[in-house]
């Protein structure tokens, strides 16, 4: 009783001495603040403002265990002074290899009735704001609600992609990230779907783009998205759904206090700052060790277009032929493997790789008995006992890494098992791609041998519905914007061949143009060798020589769903690559004076989509390109020394 009065008589003082003070923290160039307060109703909220216009009106913080809630009645609101946040780091692979992360930083603190704290970490940098949960104990917990929100003004737009609906698909093997994005909608319209929206989730505000996501996932804490309904354009942190989690595994985040939150995250500016936002990997954890024999690269494989048949000896040598041909470091071998090929004739096929300078990628199926696949080495990985023992066989046979499938959804136990297999992966120096899987949320920089991971509707799909053709390019105009802005993502580019019982609607300039304006640590090259030789030795030559990871990344022009050019740096050589989504021609001017006077190479569409042409090409201030519809082009600025010889 005393203590409920004493919180009554606190709630009155509050009140009569100015109650409801605001905090507020801006970035260093003053642009962007953020301002934290608790209201009348004693909850915790938030706003964003960007050059004095709203990003996000007046949002919800909060967390509920299942001890106790640290959302609602809750006092004595403090906040430690600002301070700068500087970090320095190297990644492997993506858009930016050296990155400076600086930032200001507070950190906040309120208490519930029963003297129950919860902190608030709040970061604002130049490209956007981050916010997480921390709260202090000794006890177990478990997270029962988060109350994160994001309220968008009402004449704010939005790019959102459904999340698909667990045990659903293919052999129940939903979700995975996999569905289209809904574009350029009114904010605040219901998903189709019960299970939400996934991130990344794209809006458009009076005070710039936004774009909200979630990085530093510790394996304690399941993945989020977003509510199905948003009922005035606020939009609310979802949850994965009953059956996303391995079996015998946590849905929800549980463990031993003090817990800490994965950050959420909100870039905010105009589309190339954006683009070029590395929020989510200077918020993750740093690499838990350097892992120097890490090499992305780009890979010859098979199944794209030919499917489970091609997964035996013979045709796996061919391929390996035409990646050495191709100068590329990596053959994948897929599906069945173990029984179509067998251990000891793949061990053989890693040697004949190795004496051209090629090392093979494994298939593996990460499904114990959450769906209903039948694809083999199946439940090879499930405990560390096993998984240890397979990588230590293929770490024998000089196998390079490993492509794991199938994953159950978003549940935290499923969060944890991809730290497991990468941790476990990275003591047998085994490069990982993760497919039929979540979003990486910054694991890349955490474990450098994950070189790229699915999670996006990508060129498989154009294989098997002829509506995914149909809708490919304006989906591959969106995916710079949205899906890959965060993390590799392994779309599986480039056919210039015809895809058996499909009418392909992207040029051979388009597809040229996906390995340099798609990110992946791991580029597998969906063109089989036969198709390969069928274009210009100096289309091949091209593609034999393009870097995955880069020093500089620019968004040079776009827009959502329509059209998009970057240009990436590789030590002083820098390429050009861009898309036109739309069913109608789009001429620009481009800005080149960053790259110095040079010459270099253009190359796009002959006189039909099916053919290339090749030209030269001056750097500038305006220099006018015409991207036919879905089409494409790339262009190539060699270092001056090597343009001269």
């Amino acid at each position: 009783m005393k203590r409920i009065l004493l919180f009554a008589i606190l709630s009155l003082c509050l009140t009569a001495c100015g109650g409801g003070e605001e905090y507020k923290l801006r970035s260093a160039d003053g642009r962007t603040v953020v301002t934290l307060s608790l209201n009348a109703e004693r909850q915790l909220r938030y706003r964003i403002s960007r050059d004095g216009k709203p990003v996000l009106e007046s949002s919800r913080l909060g967390l509920k265990l299942e001890d106790r809630d640290l959302g609602s009645d809750l006092y004595g609101l403090t906040a430690s002074v600002a301070t700068q946040v500087a970090e320095d780091y190297t990644l492997h692979q993506g858009k930016q290899r050296k990155v400076a992360y600086r930032t200001n930083q507070r950190i906040f603190q309120v208490e519930n009735a029963d003297e129950q704290k919860l902190e608030i970490v709040l970061r604002v940098s130049a490209d956007g704001v981050a916010i997480r949960y921390r709260v202090p104990g000794d006890r177990r917990y478990k997270v029962r609600e988060e109350l994160t929100s994001f309220d968008f003004a009402s004449d704010s737009r939005a790019w959102l992609q459904p999340a698909a609906v667990a045990q659903t698909g293919f052999a129940n093997t939903n979700p995975s990230y996999e569905e289209y994005y809904r574009m350029d909608i009114p904010v605040g319209e219901a998903s189709p779907s019960e299970a939400g929206w996934v991130f990344p989730a794209l809006f458009h505000t009076a005070g710039g783009w936004a774009l909200v996501t979630e990085a530093g996932m510790d394996g304690s804490y399941h993945g989020s998205r977003l509510q199905p309904d948003a009922p005035g354009g606020e939009y609310r942190i979802g949850y994965p759904m009953a059956p996303e989690k391995v079996t015998g595994g946590a849905l929800m985040a549980q463990g031993e206090l003090p817990l800490e939150s994965p950050w959420r995250i909100i870039a905010i500016g105009d589309l190339p700052t954006i683009a070029q936002s590395t929020l989510v990997t200077d918020l993750a954890d740093p690499a838990v060790a350097a892992m120097p024999w890490v090499k992305p690269g780009l890979a010859s494989w098979s199944w794209a277009l030919l499917k489970d048949d091609s997964v035996n000896y013979e045709t796996q040598k061919r391929f390996i032929d035409y990646a050495a041909d191709m100068g590329w470091p990596y053959t994948l071998v897929d599906v069945n493997w173990d029984q179509n090929i067998g251990y000891d004739r793949i061990a053989e096929l890693a040697d004949y790789a190795a004496r051209k300078h090629v090392r093979l990628l494994l298939w593996y199926n990460s499904s114990g008995d959450w769906n209903k696949t039948e694809f083999t080495p199946k439940s090879a990985l499930l405990t560390r006992e096993q998984r240890r023992a397979e990588f230590a066989r293929l770490q024998k046979m000089g196998i390079a890494g490993i492509k794991v499938d199938f994953f159950p959804g978003d549940g935290q136990s499923v969060i944890a098992y991809y730290r497991d297999i990468l941790e476990d992966a990275a003591d047998f120096e085994l490069l990982v791609n993760f497919h039929g899987t979540t979003l990486p949320r910054g694991l890349h920089r955490t474990f450098p041998n994950l070189m790229t991971m699915e999670s996006v509707r990508g060129f498989e799909f154009i294989t098997f519905e002829q509506e995914n053709a149909d809708s490919a390019p304006k989906h591959m105009a969106m995916l710079p914007f949205t899906r890959n802005v965060f993390g590799p993502m392994d779309f599986t580019p480039t056919v210039f061949s015809e895809i058996p019982g499909i009418e392909r609607h992207t040029s051979n300039g388009l597809e040229l143009a996906l390995p340099v304006l798609f990110l992946s640590g791991l580029q597998n090259i969906a063109e089989t060798g036969e198709g390969m030789a069928q274009v210009p030795g100096y289309v091949r030559d091209y593609l034999g020589d393009i870097p995955v990871a880069w020093d500089e990344s620019r968004l040079l022009a776009g827009y959502p769903g329509k059209f998009a050019v970057v240009a990436r740096r590789s030590g002083d050589t820098w390429h050009i690559a861009g898309i036109n989504g739309e069913d109608k021609d789009r001429e620009l001017q481009l800005d080149l004076s960053f790259i110095g006077p040079r010459v270099g190479e253009l190359i796009t569409d002959g006189k039909t989509p099916r053919q290339f042409a090749r030209s030269e090409v001056e750097t500038g201030s305006a220099v006018a390109v015409t991207i036919q519809e879905r089409s494409g082009f790339i262009m190539k600025f060699p270092a001056a020394d090597l343009a001269q010889n």
